[in-house]
């Protein structure tokens, strides 16, 4: 007696196709940030005129392993393993012929499913976490973020309506433990970010320099971020030279590297800097002049005709053009 094959809603006959597509994009997503960021350049995608998506993943909490120093791993490689574990989970067993190897991939098939509702759980908890910091703690909009997390509850939602499970109730028990453990590891991996502003006041045991802090709001044009830090006699010195010399800051408002920058300076100091804003909505603004000069990454310094991309330490500027003043600088970056 034949038995008539039992069928399959459309999402559970097509749900691994699905799922698979979305981890390739999102996988595709997160390897074009992390080669932008691990390249120094900058990502593109603006806020409302604001640069969003560079303030946010440039802050500490883009570098999970280091948000102090902002020296370790992005987010978005963790980011891009989790996407391609997904499209490996959701593909593989497809490639199995199930004529020739039915038990093999029967296998795979059972295997693979309770690993992606594991992966998809801590994937969900994970992006939560993450979106209430960036509403709460950045107060900025990321479309990339967002996008990512939206991904991350799809390929949740597909998970669980792709697949016949017997069990519902042992789903979700399996899913809340999951949750509750990445969201608590969230939180402690976090613990460190430092939002507060740099205290003056308060020296390194070594060095006898203050580190300053990175931006972990939204810029707000003109400005982006007011400096805190206070100038000592020798920034307004070099910041002088520097004039002096015709060399050239060029930055955006809402750049978290130039408010590095700016922060090492002091306020008094860098208001002798020679400086170029190159988005329109900054202060003073003059992007011919950056587009003339073809700067590619903020912040950029010209001296002598010759470019210097990123931060700049205020020992290199002050070797870069032959400063003979005090070199007593307060501040540092870490």
């Amino acid at each position: 007696m034949l038995r008539r094959r039992r069928n399959l809603p459309w999402i559970q006959r097509n749900s691994r196709f699905i799922i698979g597509a979305i981890a390739i994009v999102g996988l595709i997503l997160t390897i074009y940030l992390t080669i932008l960021k691990l390249s120094g350049g900058e990502v593109a995608c603006t806020a409302n005129g604001s640069g969003g998506c560079n303030s946010v993943l440039d802050s500490a909490y883009a570098y999970p392993l280091d948000p102090q120093g902002k020296t370790g791993i992005p987010l978005t490689v963790f980011g891009s393993l989790a996407y391609f574990t997904m499209a490996i989970l959701a593909l593989a067993p497809l490639f199995i012929n199930p004529e020739k190897n039915k038990e093999l991939r029967q296998k795979l098939e059972k295997s693979s499913w309770w690993l992606m509702l594991l992966v998809t759980f801590a994937m969900a908890a994970f992006s939560s976490y993450l979106m209430y910091v960036l509403a709460f703690k950045l107060q900025a909009v990321c479309p990339y973020c967002i996008s990512s997390a939206l991904f991350s509850f799809t390929l949740l939602t597909l998970t669980i309506i792709g697949h016949d499970w017997k069990d519902m109730g042992q789903i979700f028990f399996t899913g809340i433990t999951v949750a509750l453990i990445t969201l608590v590891s969230a939180v402690g991996v976090y613990a460190n970010v430092n939002t507060t502003a740099v205290d003056p006041n308060m020296e390194l045991a070594a060095g006898g320099k203050t580190p300053i802090t990175q931006a972990q709001t939204a810029p707000k044009p003109p400005l982006g971020w007011e400096i805190t830090t206070t100038s000592g006699e020798s920034e307004i010195a070099l910041a002088k030279h520097l004039a002096s010399k015709g060399a050239i800051m060029y930055s955006a408002y809402w750049c978290p590297h130039c408010y590095e920058q700016k922060q090492l300076f002091g306020k008094e100091a860098f208001k002798e800097v020679g400086k170029v804003e190159c988005d329109p909505k900054g202060v003073s603004p003059a992007p011919q002049k950056c587009v003339d000069a073809k700067i590619r990454a903020f912040p950029t310094w010209i001296i002598d005709g010759k470019i210097y991309e990123g931060v700049q330490d205020l020992e290199k500027l002050a070797k870069l053009t032959g400063y003979k003043g005090s070199t007593n600088f307060k501040y540092t970056m870490r």
